[in-house]
């Protein structure tokens, strides 16, 4: 695998990652735990195909974490401490708009593309103001694990990857949506993919 040059990072910033990620697997499990406790439904349409789509995003994330961390920076340092705050807004961002989001699905939260018989199109929440607020706080991420880990040019190899991961889910995930909620094109109309006003 192509290496890139890393850039000196300190402890504050590796600590703040470390911290967004532990709140992020209690986010995760609480979402998922949700999925658990409700009754039990049968899965209305379903796409396998987004599997393909998490793969290429898994692989994305990982080229951007892969390779040596220098921690050489004094983490009293301006440098250190800046670059701390930045990744701790980054991934809190990141951990606050998966569980607003997973909180708005409730049930409907899932790994692949799917709904249920009983489910119903989310609007609410995040949903409101993007279509795909889970992607945007894995894309948060990734930016505050690059920067973290001093890996910021790996995003040129990453990030591609990663775009045509999510791409690929989105392309499978509205196709779902389509094919079973009529009020699903007056949304997409309505509410853009990834920011407000743009994509």
């Amino acid at each position: 695998m192509m290496r890139f040059p890393t850039d000196p990072v300190g402890l504050p910033g590796l600590i703040a990652l470390g911290v967004g990620m532990g709140v992020f697997v209690v986010s995760l499990l609480r979402a998922r735990a949700r999925g658990v406790k409700s009754p039990k439904s049968s899965d209305a349409r379903r796409s396998n195909a987004s599997i393909w789509g998490i793969v290429a995003q898994g692989i994305g994330i990982g080229m951007v974490g892969f390779g040596p961390i220098r921690v050489s920076l004094d983490p009293a340092s301006t440098t250190a401490l800046l670059e701390g705050a930045i990744v701790l807004v980054l991934i809190l961002g990141a951990v606050w708009l998966f569980d607003s989001s997973s909180r708005a699905m409730g049930r409907n939260w899932a790994l692949v593309a799917r709904t249920r018989s009983d489910g119903h199109l989310v609007q609410s929440g995040p949903f409101a103001h993007v279509r795909n607020p889970i992607y945007v706080a894995m894309a948060l991420f990734t930016l505050a694990m690059a920067i973290a880990y001093g890996h910021t040019l790996n995003l040129i190899a990453g990030a591609p990857l990663f775009a045509l991961g999510t791409a690929m889910r989105v392309r499978h995930e509205e196709s779902v949506l389509r094919a079973t909620f009529a009020d699903y094109e007056a949304y997409a109309a309505r509410v853009k993919r990834f920011v407000p006003g743009l994509f």
